[in-house]
């Protein structure tokens, strides 16, 4: 049972804080997309080689957010919640600091290390400080960040870039850093749980080794650094350390994730489902920028006005999502519009230096609008059949899976744009026919999703279809 240190007189603080962090972590990756061709010259390499930077990031996400809700239970939420945003506050400084793409993706793994807390535990504090009754005003309050920091961030990563220099992308983050580190240890309430659970280290290591090897094994596949015997054993240890994995948490009574969830069906779907939808749609913001940029020759601030009304369509269209899972149900909902993002993804495929602005920006809206849709759908449904004590563990799953398909559809991203480039790599024609393959192949992706929605039950996820108010996607 958790418990709380000294009560804060200052409540009404804690939103703020959360959302600060939130907001910094959030406007980390969109900033960065657009910054992607103009760091890539800098550091002098080549465009897609960038994936790693990105795909690095999400994918300390993915191995360090399964352990966020036993360390804040551990060592107590104040101080991990500040520990995190230190920690990502001297990534940013780091990563701004470092001129060699190596030694930057190793900065953005501790990145990610910080983020991997930030948000979790966030979370975690507010539902242990607020009633039920006021949880909900809390939470809509904290998510505000998550959707104005999309929104913003590419067009300030465009001014960034093009009138002052790409290293303020990362250094953004130290004055919001600091301040959130001192307000957190002076505000923020603390609570610990006297008897933990113990940290599954064999679980850790297992899980951790094995997803780090198969994203590795994703993101050098034709790249020919590796013979082909190599890259399959590296494949098999991936794939072995996995299933070791399987087994071991099987045995356990209290795993690092608990596998056992998947025996609910709507959990089961909502998970996997996702999974595939967000390796086709992982992979658009890192390709859109390279798409406008390098294909289609605007400045990076073109490439961020281009970007920002997939944000703007997404939170204006936020609140209408409630009344269509509503009227149409989750099964209907996600079938079809599966579908639909998967065809908005392929129109950016079509998209050459000939399409008129106002199509792109058409484009841009819809995909925003289906893509909003999308995320609250598969995120709400996870919890349809979770009871409470076990949607902890459910969040943990979900997350994980989130990060972990995000960083493999932006190393697929890299590898089908590679795979259709023609031999000239610096000819914007060719970056644009190989680009425009890559996203008839993420949205291809993104429908095959489909087959697995279609397990779905017309009264699955009911009872959340007609709650007032959706969790953010």
């Amino acid at each position: 049972m958790a418990t709380l240190a000294p009560p804060s007189p200052a409540k009404h603080l804690v939103p703020w804080l959360i959302a600060v962090a939130f907001f910094m972590e959030s406007l980390d990756t969109t900033i960065l997309n657009t910054g992607v061709p103009t760091i890539s010259q800098a550091l002098g390499v080549a465009p897609l080689s960038m994936k790693s930077v990105l795909a690095s990031y999400t994918l300390s996400l993915a191995v360090f957010i399964p352990i966020s809700g036993w360390m804040a239970d551990r060592f107590g939420t104040r101080r991990v919640f500040g520990s995190a945003i230190a920690v990502f506050t001297l990534g940013s400084l780091l990563c701004g600091m470092t001129s060699d793409i190596h030694v930057l993706v190793v900065y953005r793994i501790i990145q990610g290390m910080g983020g991997s807390m930030m948000v979790p535990v966030g979370r975690l504090t507010l539902v242990r400080t607020f009633p039920k009754a006021e949880l909900v005003r809390a939470m809509s309050f904290v998510a505000i960040p998550t959707l104005i920091a999309p929104m913003l961030g590419p067009l300030l990563g465009g001014l960034i870039v093009h009138y002052l220099h790409w290293r303020l992308i990362f250094f953004v983050n130290i004055p919001i850093g600091l301040l959130g580190i001192v307000l957190v240890y002076l505000k923020l309430p603390d609570f610990t749980d006297p008897h933990p659970s113990p940290l599954d280290v064999v679980g850790l290591i297992l899980f951790g080794s094995g997803i780090a090897l198969l994203s590795y094994v994703l993101e050098i596949f034709g790249e020919h650094t590796l013979t082909a015997g190599e890259m399959a054993g590296l494949l098999a240890i991936s794939l072995a350390l996995l299933a070791g994995y399987g087994v071991h948490a099987a045995a356990m009574h209290t795993p690092l994730l608990d596998l056992t969830l998947f025996r609910l069906r709507t959990f089961a779907t909502s998970v996997t489902g996702s999974f595939v939808t967000r390796i086709g749609m992982g992979g658009v913001p890192f390709l859109l920028p390279l798409l406008y940029q390098i294909g289609l020759g605007l400045t990076p601030v073109q490439s961020g006005l281009l970007i920002m009304p997939q944000a703007l369509a997404s939170m204006t269209t936020k609140f209408s999502l409630p009344a269509i899972l509503a009227r149409f149900g989750y099964r209907n909902v996600l079938i079809v519009n599966t579908v639909l993002v998967g065809a908005t993804i392929m129109l950016f495929g079509t998209v050459t230096s000939a399409t008129p602005v106002w199509q792109i920006v058409a484009q841009a809206l819809a995909y925003g609008a289906l893509m909003s849709l999308q995320y609250t759908a598969m995120n709400t449904l996870v919890y349809a059949d979770v009871s409470e004590h076990k949607a902890s563990r459910a969040s943990s799953i979900a997350s994980t899976a989130q990060q972990l398909s995000i960083s493999f559809g932006v190393a697929i991203a890299g590898l089908t744009t590679v795979f259709f480039l023609p031999a000239r790599h610096g000819d914007a024609v060719g970056m644009v026919h190989g680009l425009n393959h890559a996203f008839l192949t993420l949205g291809g992706f993104t429908m095959a999703s489909t087959l697995v929605f279609r397990k779905l039950q017309r009264q699955d996820g009911a009872e959340e279809s007609h709650q007032t108010r959706l969790p953010p996607a």
